[in-house]
C-alpha cells in the first residue's frame, strides 16, 4: 500500500504521468506519418511537463521553483527546435505555449479555465495541435480531428469527478452525470469513424481497439470514484493507441 502511495504521488500527482501519456498519444500519430524522431519527443514530453506543473503549483509556495523550471524548459525546447528543426517548428511551439498560458495562468484576470463549458474544448484543441501541427510539416486536419475530439472526450469524465468542486459551469453540473457520458461517447464514436477512414490499417486498429476500452472507462466514471480511477486509468487512454499498435506490430 505505501508502495502504491509513493507511485502515486512520484509519478501521477507529479504531472509525469499525464506528460509521458500525451508524449505516447504524439508518438501514434508520428509514426503514422513517418515524422518520428527522439528530439521530438523530447520537445514534447518536456513542454507538456512543464505546462502542467506550472498550472498545477502556480499558486503555491513552489511557485519560484515553477518559473525557475519553466525557463529552463523553454531553453531546452528552444535548443533542441533549432538544433533540429527550424524557426517554422519554432513559432508552432511558441504559439502553443501561449495557449497553454492562457488557459490557466496567474497574471490574467480572466483566463479559459474560467469560461463556462469551454475546458474542456480547450484542453481538445491544445492537443490536437501539438498532434497534426507541431510534429508535422503541415496541418493535417483529419489528425487534428481525431485528436480533438479524442482528448475532449477524456477531458468530460474530469469534470464529473469534480463536479462538487468546480466553481465555473461544468456539463455535468448543466446536464448530469449520464448525459455529460453520451456526449464524451459521441466524440469518441467520430474520432473512432475518422481514424478508420483516415489511418492506415494498423493504426487505425490501433485506434479502434483504444476507443472500446475508453467507451468502458468512460462508463464507469463517477463523481464518488477514488482520483486514481481518474489520473491514472483516464489518463491511460491516450497511451492505447499506441500500446495497442506495438502489440499489433509485435504479432
Amino acid at each position: 500500500m505505501n508502495f502504491l502511495k509513493i507511485l502515486k504521488k512520484t509519478v501521477i500527482d507529479s504531472q509525469i504521468y499525464v506528460s509521458v501519456v500525451g508524449t505516447l498519444f504524439a508518438v501514434f500519430f508520428m509514426k503514422e506519418q513517418n515524422t518520428f524522431r527522439f528530439p521530438t519527443i523530447l520537445l514534447i514530453f518536456i513542454t507538456y511537463f512543464s505546462g502542467y506543473i506550472y498550472t498545477k503549483y502556480q499558486y503555491t509556495k513552489h511557485f519560484f521553483k515553477i518559473l525557475v523550471l519553466n525557463a529552463a524548459a523553454g531553453i531546452i525546447c528552444s535548443f533542441l527546435i533549432i538544433h533540429n528543426h527550424n524557426e517554422i517548428r519554432l513559432l508552432k511551439w511558441f504559439i502553443i505555449v501561449v495557449l497553454g498560458l492562457l488557459y490557466n495562468s496567474f497574471f490574467l484576470d480572466v483566463y479559459i479555465r474560467k469560461i463556462p463549458l469551454l475546458k474542456v474544448f480547450y484542453v481538445g484543441l491544445v492537443w490536437a495541435l501539438v498532434n497534426c501541427w507541431l510534429t508535422l510539416p503541415e496541418f493535417s486536419i483529419p489528425i487534428f480531428l481525431i485528436s480533438f475530439f479524442f482528448i475532449t472526450a477524456l477531458v468530460l469524465p474530469f469534470d464529473i469527478r469534480d463536479m462538487e468542486s468546480d466553481t465555473v459551469q461544468t456539463f455535468p453540473k448543466l446536464i448530469g452525470i449520464q448525459n455529460t457520458k453520451y456526449i464524451a461517447y459521441i466524440l469518441v464514436f467520430i474520432s473512432m469513424l475518422i481514424a478508420i477512414f483516415y489511418l492506415q490499417l494498423m493504426y487505425s486498429t490501433a485506434f479502434f481497439l483504444s476507443g472500446i476500452i475508453t467507451f468502458i472507462l468512460i462508463y464507469f466514471s463517477e463523481n464518488k470514484r477514488d482520483d486514481t480511477y481518474f489520473s491514472f486509468w483516464i489518463e491511460t487512454c491516450s497511451a492505447l493507441p499506441f500500446l495497442f499498435l506495438l502489440i499489433l506490430e509485435y504479432f
